[in-house]
């Protein structure tokens, strides 16, 4: 079992199968300092290989979940003199974004967000690169940056890839804000609570659903997933029908048949979910 790593800028808890992070920079809205984008990034490579953290819960603290970049960042790369290419201290900050974002994107885990206040810039990429995306009646998305002057750099094509270009242009073009149930029709949640208490339950269900998942055959079919539209259809089902052939004949695909003749549940649903770390 993974040691959990000491955060200034994240709050720990390990509860049976899931780890609950917690942005934690309330005096901030939880913007994304590069200290915070520093330690979710490492937070994600050391439990990647931990295969009883099955999923992890993404949430800010005190009614935020994130309102983008930290703007004391920003000042400090601006007092640095100004390089060409990756030597340019804005280039390096942004990204160090994006290669978190999209190493959060990639995990195996089954990324779970809980969505309130302000979900703005960075906190907006964050989200859409979630497996679920349960919001609150607070939450608010918007991409403000054109409207300061800059751009979506890294966020964007993961924005495209959640809503669909068409939303996507809509939204970054004219800094748009989006809230609760039309937030849900975009795509952006897939569940909206419409009160604040009921927030804690779908968390509980879906977390449920995760342990009832065979953690293995979850994180290929996440891989799946990520493959589509990237190559050939016809070379991703080839290799899809010879992982199918392996799970099959795997040790998942054997107690998940047997459980299923013994009417009982599979080894894997068997986790203590009120076991803390």
């Amino acid at each position: 079992m993974t040691e959990l790593p000491h955060c200034k800028t994240l709050i720990l808890v390990r509860q049976g199968h899931a780890l609950h992070v917690t942005l934690n920079r309330p005096q901030a809205r939880n913007a994304m300092s590069l200290a915070m984008v520093a330690e979710l990034a490492n937070v994600f490579s050391q439990i990647e290989s931990d295969n009883s953290i099955r999923a992890v819960v993404l949430r800010g603290a005190e009614g935020h979940f994130c309102a983008g970049g930290d703007i004391k960042d920003m000042a400090g790369a601006r007092s640095q003199p100004a390089g060409e290419g990756e030597q340019d201290p804005f280039y390096r900050l942004n990204r160090a974004f994006g290669q978190m974002i999209q190493q959060v994107n990639e995990s195996s885990k089954v990324i779970i967000a809980v969505l309130e206040g302000a979900v703005m810039g960075g906190g907006f990429g964050l989200a859409c690169v979630t497996d679920v995306a349960i919001g609150g009646p607070t939450v608010t998305f918007a991409l403000p940056e054109t409207g300061l002057g800059v751009i979506p750099a890294q966020i964007a094509p993961f924005v495209v890839e959640r809503i669909g270009l068409t939303q996507a242009r809509r939204l970054a073009l004219l800094g748009l804000k989006v809230k609760g149930e039309e937030a849900r029709q975009l795509g952006l949640i897939h569940q909206y609570c419409d009160v604040a208490n009921k927030l804690e339950t779908a968390v509980t269900s879906a977390l449920d659903r995760v342990r009832h998942c065979a953690p293995d055959a979850t994180a290929t079919t996440k891989q799946l997933l990520h493959r589509v539209g990237k190559e050939p259809m016809a070379t991703l089902l080839d290799d899809a029908a010879a992982q199918f052939a392996a799970a099959v004949r795997g040790t998942e695909g054997s107690e998940g048949t047997m459980a299923f003749v013994q009417k009982r549940p599979p080894a894997w649903a068997e986790v203590n979910a009120t076991e803390h770390n």
